[in-house]
């Protein structure tokens, strides 16, 4: 059985994940990234290829180089915030990156993909759960493109046999259990690590965008799920789809348990057992009040359980990574 899997993305926060469960399941992770977001030292398990996915003929080399009998594309540009401001930006990385990537696939008779998506290219479900079938109707930038490239992949798979499954995240967290990998990335823009930050007195304190939503205490609910849990619904994916699953499918990965920012945000002063000052601001545009996951179609269907997303024991993970990461 050809093993080698090439990760675009593989050196940033997921991707890096990824190649570790993948190693553990007998695979050989090939890393293709530009290291713009990602490192080069998360690289751990198997060779690392700098390179661009708006780049084709990279793409057309690593994939001759290393015949994979699969894909897993993390390589995103992935801030919400910043795709408000710079569309174009995540238009050209997220959807011509991904065609490029498609393209060349296609060239190679590569024909398995697992994608990276987002829960947010369901918009905002109001106080209901988010299941696979629930309406695409985006509200970012960022969010669209994941959307746009869903679309592409059902094209590509009814023009040109592609298999492909889209795991739409709800908010990856924590860090590798074991020390070896966590969240880097500079500037930071996600909740647990910057709110890590102001525990260590890195930051001088951090905000709330926004507590007047129409949730129990006013500010944003979000459904965190262990990046290792991730990691394992990935290879678990990337199983049905070698022994033969057809055309596309969608798989929404979530804890399945709606948590507040506030209640984050306790979670990390108890756990760090430091206190820090938080302020709130105006509400970011883009973020909708609640998106929490109904995991059920991924558990019936992929045989998958998140069993590390209780919110202290992601907490924990990620402390204990920015704690070590502070004393090196």
């Amino acid at each position: 059985m050809n093993t080698k899997v090439i990760v675009t993305g593989g050196a940033g926060y997921v991707g890096s994940h990824a190649c570790k469960a993948l190693a553990a399941a007998g695979y050989t992770p090939v890393s293709f990234d530009n290291l713009s977001n990602g490192h080069d030292w998360a690289a751990k398990w198997g060779p690392l290829v700098v390179g661009d996915v708006l780049d084709p003929a990279a793409l057309d080399a690593v994939i001759a180089a290393h015949k994979p009998a699969a894909v897993m594309h993390f390589a995103a540009l992935i801030e919400v915030g910043e795709s408000v401001k710079r569309p174009e930006d995540f238009y050209r990385t997220n959807v011509t990156g991904t065609l490029n990537l498609l393209e060349a696939m296609s060239r190679a008779g590569v024909r398995d993909i697992v994608f990276s998506s987002t829960c947010a290219v369901h918009g905002d479900v109001g106080d209901a759960l988010i299941t696979e079938t629930s309406p695409i109707a985006p509200i970012s930038p960022y969010a669209k493109t994941k959307a746009v490239v869903e679309g592409m992949l059902a094209d590509f798979a009814a023009a040109h046999g592609l298999n492909a499954t889209a795991l739409r995240y709800f908010n990856a967290s924590g860090a590798d259990p074991d020390g070896e990998l966590g969240e880097a990335h500079d500037p930071e823009s996600h909740l647990i690590p910057i709110a890590c930050q102001a525990a260590l007195g890195q930051r001088a304190g951090m905000f709330i965008y926004g507590d007047d939503y129409a949730t129990p205490d006013g500010t944003c609910v979000r459904d965190y799920i262990h990046v290792s849990d991730l990691a394992t619904a990935h290879v678990k994916a990337l199983d049905r789809l070698l022994a033969g699953q057809a055309g596309l499918e969608a798989f929404c990965l979530g804890g399945g348990v709606g948590t507040s920012v506030r209640q984050v945000l306790d979670s990390v002063k108890r756990v760090s057992g430091a206190d820090f000052d938080v302020q709130i601001q105006p509400r970011r545009p883009g973020d909708a009040p609640m998106l929490v996951a109904n995991v059920g179609k991924a558990q019936s269907v992929l045989n998958w359980t998140p069993e590390r997303s209780d919110l202290d024991v992601i907490v924990e993970t990620a402390w204990n990574w920015h704690k070590s990461q502070a004393k090196a």
